[in-house]
């Protein structure tokens, strides 16, 4: 019964099919499996009932005689067609087969006249609607096109173009349009062709580009780009996403049209025409967009499987197609509703049934469909039940032992108990879905297990089964019970003494707690029996001060937290306040804020005294470094202005060349007003020269014979411009060149400075 012939399966399913009116229609459906099989038809979802125009073949094929879009009650023999075929194991649901009546419309396109000149481009184009899609083909002058000429191109959707015009091109065109419903034909157009072949430069230019397509798989795409110019452009074709069109299944028609046979969904893209100028970069494109839908097909299909009362069965289905496909389940030809027992994971890839029992033996389906087509596939769940098995338990009771124990007892079976080996408890939050459901394993001698760790003030299910050898007993019936509420945890409680009578009750908010309302704090003297107290507070406190204290007692203080479960445990602390008294009076109470701001005065006074003798002594190196650079500075200028610049040879005179003798005294004569040169005062400010020059060259007298005054250059002071002066109460006189000797040589230098 398990192998593949006990399988109720689909040899043959109905197609989607273009029917003619008046005309019998035949449906096939071929089934396979255990005997007896019945196969029933339907008609968007209603059962058929044989009839006259409709009824069943003896292979189980649905035949319809005279097929009709619109009958006289109104009713319509199109629609989705499905068979059920049916057998002991289950109900097996056909793909749904669409069943159109063949029409064809009126013209709405028709060709129109055209003139153009010659060896230009002429395009027609007819457009009709049709079911199957009619097949245009184009006549000139009554007659057939000669499809043999390379320069008539024919497209499938009613175009016809003509490339190089001549003048026997000229004449009447019409289009006729043929499919199973009817034949028409198209008005006519005229072609007129004129002038000869122009020579005179054109930019290219795309008279017609590419549709926006939408097809299905294995069809063909023709996407058609015609372009016009001159010198005649060259058509190109790529896609927009820049990845390679390919060569298998490409073609191109007449100058630049694209067909695209035998269509994937990889096709599936922009295209972009390019009409191109000979040997330049000028270009012209237009772009359509090429859309490929692919049914549904099955990547994975279920599978059939047999398992025990009370497992799980899983089956997976997994379905490709563009767009992605909607799954759906049936059970035995009916929609598949989810429950707790029942499941649907993955986008309703896996379906997951838990907790068999023999109810749950059936076919189940997996339909998987979307725009471009559905398609089905099936599997059968056995659920084994051997025969001698336990009968479920008896009496399964739960009691709450605490906030995280229950438990559960239970009877016997009353059948077949011989051969049980043990029970297994199956434990589960009332809340949670079935998969969540855990199991304790029981001995066969044990009636009673104590469930632990579960959660406070929480609702849980339970039954039991009974194992044997050769499988588990039916379950037993479900009983639900609820822990009991939690009271909070012990608190962590600190203890600060603040004062002689005060002290200060601390403890930290911990999810440990649990829940909780609030906290108690209770407080006494040891040696009394009664507390102060309850002191409430509220849940979000965490501190209090205990106040009026006697200091010479030793005290205990005890906190706790409380839900509507009741009190938690306490956590008790001693204290003592005596100490305290005791440091007080050995250490007295200094007065901190006092002593506190005198060390700051005092640390703010020394900081300021550093400041101020710091900068001092900075300002005083300064303005010692200052000085005596000027100094240096205003001597190093006049002792560069003690050197005599050279002078011709002509205008060098033994008077010019020395500081005393002659020379000056002829210069004491002519200056009666000057003060005369003090010798040791220059030798003093300026040594390192005078002493320099006196050993070299000797102090020159004005009748020293052995001057060479043609060979040497000696550095001497003008004495017109350089004086040594003293600092008077009354101004100088005037030189003869009208500028004072003080003007001259500014005191930059003073003679007498030491």
């Amino acid at each position: 019964d398990f192998g593949h012939s006990s399988e109720l399966a689909f040899v043959v399913e109905p197609s989607d099919d273009i029917a003619v009116q008046e005309q019998p229609l035949i449906l096939y459906c071929q089934v396979e499996g255990i005997q007896p099989i019945t196969i029933t038809w339907r008609k968007n979802g209603v059962m058929i009932v044989d009839s006259e125009n409709a009824f069943m073949l003896a292979n189980g094929s649905l035949y319809v005689s005279r097929f009709q879009r619109v009958r006289g009650d109104g009713s319509s023999d199109e629609g989705e067609y499905d068979c059920m075929a049916q057998n002991h194991y289950g109900l097996v649901v056909s793909r749904k087969a669409k069943i159109q009546a063949a029409t064809m419309s009126d013209f709405h396109i028709h060709p129109q006249n055209a003139v153009v000149e010659e060896g230009g481009v002429a395009r027609f184009q007819c457009q009709i609607h049709g079911l199957p899609e009619p097949v245009i083909l184009w006549h000139k002058n009554s007659m057939p096109v000669n499809t043999d000429n390379e320069r008539y191109t024919l497209l499938p959707k009613g175009v016809l173009q003509i490339t190089g015009l001549r003048a026997e091109d000229s004449g009447i065109f019409h289009c006729v349009a043929t499919n199973i419903a009817n034949v028409k034909f198209s008005r006519e157009a005229r072609l007129t062709v004129s002038g000869s072949h122009s020579t005179v430069y054109k930019d290219p230019m795309i008279l017609v580009g590419p549709e926006n397509l939408t097809l299905t798989v294995h069809q063909t795409a023709v996407l058609e780009c015609i372009a016009t110019g001159n010198p005649r452009p060259i058509v190109s074709w790529s896609r927009l996403d820049g990845r390679p069109i390919g060569v298998e299944g490409i073609q191109v028609l007449g100058t630049g049209n694209l067909m695209i046979s035998d269509l994937t969904v990889q096709h599936s893209g922009i295209y972009v025409c390019a009409a191109n100028k000979p040997g330049t970069r000028v270009r012209r494109t237009a772009q359509g967009s090429l859309v490929v839908q692919a049914p549904a097909e099955f990547v994975q299909h279920p599978q059939s499987i047999s398992r025990p009362v009370g497992t799980t069965a899983i089956f997976t289905c997994v379905a490709q197609g563009e767009p992605p496909p909607q799954i759906t389940w049936l059970r035995n030809g009916q929609i598949l509703e989810t429950s707790d027992h029942i499941k649907l994971k993955n986008n309703n890839s896996t379906l997951s049934i838990y907790g068999i029992n023999q109810a749950d033996e059936a076919i189940y389906q997996c339909l998987a469909e979307n725009s471009a087509g559905s398609t089905q596939a099936s599997a059968r769940l056995t659920v084994l039940w051997a025969d001698g098995l336990p009968s479920p338990p008896q009496g399964v009771r739960a009691e709450t032992v605490s906030a995280t124990t229950i438990q559960v007892s239970w009877e016997k079976p009353l059948q077949n108990t011989k051969e049980i080996i043990g029970y297994v408890l199956h434990i589960r939050k009332a809340a949670d879905p079935v998969e969540m459901e855990y199991q304790e394993a029981v001995s066969k001698s044990t009636f009673q297990q104590l469930v632990t760790d579960l959660e406070p003030s929480t609702s849980y299910s339970f039954y039991i089964k009974a194992y044997t050898s050769r499988g588990a007993s039916k379950a037993s019936e479900v009983t639900v019970v609820s822990t009991l509420g939690e009271v909070p945890a012990m608190p962590s409680l600190f203890i600060k003494v603040i004062n002689s009578t005060t002290v200060q009750a601390t403890w930290e908010p911990s999810i440990k707690l649990g829940q909780h309302e609030g906290f108690k704090l209770y407080y006494r003297k040891v040696h009394l029996s009664q507390y102060t107290g309850p002191v409430l507070l509220a849940s979000n406190v965490t501190a209090y001060n205990i106040t009026h204290l006697d200091a010479s007692v030793v005290y205990e203080v005890k906190l706790l937290a409380y839900n509507q479960h009741g009190d938690g445990n306490s956590t008790v602390r001693f204290v003592s306040l005596r100490e305290t008294v005791e440091r007080t009076v050995l250490n007295p109470p200094c007065d901190c804020m006092k002593d506190e701001q005198n060390n700051k005065t005092s640390t703010t006074g020394i900081i300021i005294g550093i400041h101020i003798g710091i900068t001092c002594i900075i300002f005083c190196i300064l303005f010692l470094m200052f000085g005596y650079r000027g100094r240096l500075l205003m001597c190093k200028n006049v002792q560069e202005q003690l050197s005599t610049p050279q002078i011709p040879r002509s205008q060098r005179s033994a008077t010019g060349l020395v500081l005393n003798g002659a020379t000056r005294r002829d210069r004491d004569d002519r200056d009666l007003n000057g003060k005369q040169l003090d010798m040791n005062e220059l030798e003093r400010l300026f040594p390192a020269s005078l002493s320099q020059e006196q050993q070299e060259k000797g102090i020159m007298s004005a009748h020293s014979p052995s001057a060479s005054h043609d060979e040497t250059q000696i550095s001497t002071l003008p004495l017109d411009e350089f004086s040594i002066i003293e600092e008077q109460p009354d101004p100088l006189p005037k030189n003869p060149h009208g500028s004072s000797p003080a003007a001259a040589a500014p005191d930059h230098c003073p003679a007498n400075e030491g």
